[in-house]
């Protein structure tokens, strides 16, 4: 059943020039302070030995075939993870610390090398400066979902962009970034240290989280709900809801447990006969 109240079936707001920009300001200015306050225990330790234990370790595609003149861009994305990889590989997540990505990484800039890369801006695919970093931040929620790790702050694709052509994850299980108020924080609430480690390859982005000793759990990620409702103002919307199912080291389950419900405006006709 459709949900009225679902802020996603209604039609997308259009804002103004000055209305984003003075949003974008505030918001920003409102995260510069959350950095200087004294409620987080921010990360500060790197280091370049690795843990000895993998904890979970997952790489996704740098290339994809996508129609238009995209593949600069792609290219320009790459370079733009080599850097941002740099600021975070190596990464200690002690007890009681949090994680902020852009905190680490800093504003992407043309001075610091950054490049003209692929961005989802209201809906619409254009480029700018350090564009597809979102790429990085989808793979680090998608391990920390995967350890015992607490996920702080995350904020959710709005727009529902490619068909699920090779996915090999649930449909909104990345985490959307845009420096600096749209953050990735992860807190570590175990007992141990955590350790970040990430890798441009040739072919594939590469990360795992590695930690003193060997896990004790395994985590699994399962969709339910899924559907896409067509919305009054014409457009579709995609939804569903992950869980997390967590088993012992005999594949016993422990729990079961909600994480979040998604709903993306999708750019694409679900309707589209297969070839």
């Amino acid at each position: 059943m459709v949900d009225p109240k679902n802020k996603a079936l209604r039609p997308p707001i259009r804002r103004s020039w000055l209305r984003l920009r003075l949003s974008k300001a505030y918001y920003a200015g409102r995260r510069y302070l959350l950095w200087c306050s004294p409620k987080f225990r921010w990360v500060v330790a790197r280091q370049t030995e690795r843990l000895p234990c993998v904890r979970f370790a997952h790489a996704t595609p740098l290339l994809r075939k996508l129609r238009g003149e995209d593949m600069v861009l792609q290219q320009n994305k790459i370079k733009n993870l080599k850097l941002a990889v740099t600021r975070l590989d190596g990464v200690l997540l002690r007890p009681g610390e949090t994680f902020s990505y852009w905190r680490l990484i800093g504003k992407p800039s043309r001075r610091k090398g950054y490049q003209e890369g692929m961005v989802l801006f209201l809906g619409r695919i254009g480029s700018d400066v350090g564009g597809g970093l979102c790429q990085l931040s989808n793979l680090i929620f998608w391990m920390t979902l995967h350890t015992p790790l607490t996920v702080v702050e995350r904020y959710r694709h709005s727009h529902d962009v490619f068909p699920d052509s090779n996915r090999t994850q649930p449909f909104g299980s990345g985490a959307t970034c845009a420096y600096p108020h749209r953050d990735l924080m992860i807190r570590n609430d175990t007992n141990q240290s955590f350790q970040l480690c990430l890798r441009v390859g040739d072919t594939h982005l590469e990360g795992e989280w590695r930690a003193m000793t060997a896990p004790k759990r395994r985590y699994e990620i399962v969709e339910r709900d899924a559907r896409m409702d067509q919305a009054a103002w014409g457009g579709y919307v995609r939804h569903n809801a992950l869980y997390r199912k967590v088993y012992d080291l005999a594949d016993r389950l422990v729990e079961e447990e909600f994480l979040f419900t998604n709903d993306a405006i999708m750019m694409y006709s679900p309707l589209l006969p297969e070839k």
